[in-house]
């Protein structure tokens, strides 16, 4: 069976340039909150445009973080959908506040925009959009809802690092953008990482003496934190990888236009609205017909030695550890009809047009 990702394949492009960082990193000894580190918040700063960038150990440390210094607490409600990974719920109730899910689209798998309004109440005091498999969700709406109702937006960034809208990077739209640097995410570590940008100097502040045991050094403690921080072996590997973020995101896009091409009149191919950069970290097919049909399709594509993934089987409102919010199956019908009929297919930089060509031969058939 091939690898959803082939993580190899890369790391033997960029092998030489990677084990000259490490050895780099070995050599100064200094292996938390360096210089690697430093340079690598520089660069994601400047790129999306933003005054402050904040690396923290994982992408939900940067969720949870984000939410804890907008001040979005105990008994809050924050609007966010149920078609995510469960970071997403975690780090809201991390914080003492309560997730309220919305239904979703069903041609981007993004949160629906136009349900929102009708789910604010005068707990709500922020949103959460997730840019889901690369495609970013409708910010405009979201930024006028947030404005009319005055609201914070923190955008869970996971899947679209380098996606836009109108030529605007996701992440530096709302008040805070949240980035997952997970090994398969299109800027991937090897191990786990994340980062905040924001605007916000005094958030960003607490932000960094959070991820540090609430100190900003000298053992001199300001609140009680955490121990969030980017390790600089890590930081090396993302720094190597950062210079090709963009040449890595427009081979996707091209990977994902041959498929495209080649399952269009089969299946339901994901699409790219107007003003939309996609990012593709998930290049994910709908099946008419629901579960049987998909689950055939995914066993003759593991007949061929194919690898597929259901992201996500089960959506978030009707997860066991999530039980105690009180809803059921019917309350988000889009949802729940997307768990039963959405199949993602390998996509990476380094995937080979033949294995594109095998897959979509295999599913057609």
């Amino acid at each position: 069976m091939k690898p959803m990702i082939d993580l190899k394949k890369q790391y033997l492009k960029i092998k030489d340039e990677i084990l000259f960082m490490l050895n780099d990193v070995l050599e100064s000894s200094q292996y938390v909150l360096g210089k690697n580190g430093l340079n690598l918040e520089e660069n994601i700063k400047n790129y999306h445009g933003t005054k402050e960038a904040i690396a923290v150990a994982s992408g939900t440390d940067a969720l949870h973080f984000s939410l804890k210094a907008l001040g979005i607490g105990e008994g809050d409600e924050v609007i966010t959908t149920p078609f995510t990974f469960f970071a997403t719920a975690e780090a809201i109730l991390y914080v003492g506040a309560r997730p309220v899910f919305v239904d979703i689209e069903p041609d981007t798998y993004n949160i629906n925009t136009s349900l929102i309004e009708k789910k604010i109440t005068e707990k709500t005091k922020a949103i959460l959009p997730v840019h889901i498999f690369g495609h970013p969700s409708d910010m405009n709406a979201i930024m006028d809802i947030a404005k009319k109702y005055n609201l914070k937006i923190i955008e869970d960034c996971a899947q679209s690092f380098g996606a836009s809208i109108n030529g605007k990077k996701t992440g530096r739209l709302g008040d805070a953008g949240c980035f997952s640097f997970y090994p398969s995410k299109n800027l991937g570590a090897y191990g786990d990482g994340g980062m905040i940008i924001l605007n916000d100097s005094e958030a960003a502040d607490y932000i960094r003496k959070l991820r540090n045991h609430g100190s900003k050094g000298g053992y001199r403690h300001e609140y009680i934190g955490y121990n969030s921080r980017l390790d600089e072996i890590q930081a090396a590997i993302l720094l190597v990888k950062f210079k090709r973020i963009d040449e890595y995101n427009k081979k996707r896009r091209e990977k994902a236009s041959l498929y495209s091409s080649l399952l269009s009149d089969a299946v339901v191919c994901p699409v790219e609205k107007g003003g939309c950069y996609h990012v593709y970290h998930q290049y994910t097919i709908r099946v008419n017909g629901r579960s049987p049909k998909r689950d055939a399709i995914q066993q003759k594509l593991k007949g061929h030695g194919i690898p597929s993934v259901v992201y996500y089987p089960i959506p978030l409102h009707l997860q066991e550890a999530l039980k105690f919010i009180g809803h059921k199956e019917g309350d988000f019908p889009v949802a729940e009809q997307m768990a039963k009929e959405v199949l993602s297919l390998p996509i990476y930089p380094e995937l080979d047009d033949e294995d594109i060509e095998l897959t979509a031969k295999a599913i057609k058939s």
